[in-house]
């Protein structure tokens, strides 16, 4: 009985985990993966991942953190091996992820179309640059939480993001630059 009270406790657990950080995980994926579906399945693929180590989900520190790293790896693994694929922006997806309260139509289109670009910008960074700035600006993280996710310090995320928001300032004032 109590191998099943425990197993119990885990599975609440782990719905909680889904409840509580899906959503960001999605976020966290479609910002590198800029599609839907494989979104959906590289947050799928995660919580599958924790589940297989749900007997040491008490042990992490920081869940939230932890998880970021999962998808992460998993979208950069995808990522790395979708290269042959040529990538699509699914603008209308991209609109749906986008607030929209206060916005008429017309003005959720020009946001929509304003975002498809930025994020085209942001695309033509350096990895590493890209990478800091899209944990930090997308996804909402911390240099430190940063460094964890990226297996680096928090001051090479400190200056990786410094540099990354000077090049975006200087593709956003001349978007043809780093061709």
């Amino acid at each position: 009985m109590h191998d099943q009270a425990r197993q119990h406790a885990d599975e609440s657990a782990l719905a909680a985990l889904v409840d509580e950080y899906a959503s960001m995980l999605y976020r966290v994926a479609y910002s590198v993966l800029r599609n839907a579906a494989d979104a959906e399945d590289a947050v799928q693929e995660a919580f599958l991942r924790v589940l297989r180590h749900r007997a040491t989900l008490h042990e992490v520190r920081d869940q939230r953190v932890w998880l970021i790293r999962i998808v992460w790896n998993i979208v950069l693994d995808r990522k790395r091996r979708a290269k042959t694929r040529p990538e699509t922006d699914d603008i209308a997806e991209l609109g749906r992820v986008l607030p929209a309260h206060g916005l008429n139509a017309e003005e959720r289109a020009a946001a929509v179309q304003h975002h498809a670009g930025v994020l085209a910008l942001v695309e033509k960074l350096p990895a590493k640059e890209r990478e800091v700035l899209v944990l930090s600006a997308f996804d909402e993280l911390s240099s430190v939480e940063i460094a964890e996710v990226l297996g680096i310090t928090e001051s090479s995320v400190r200056s990786r993001l410094f540099r990354a928001r000077n090049l975006m300032a200087d593709l956003l004032q001349h978007p043809r630059s780093l061709r």
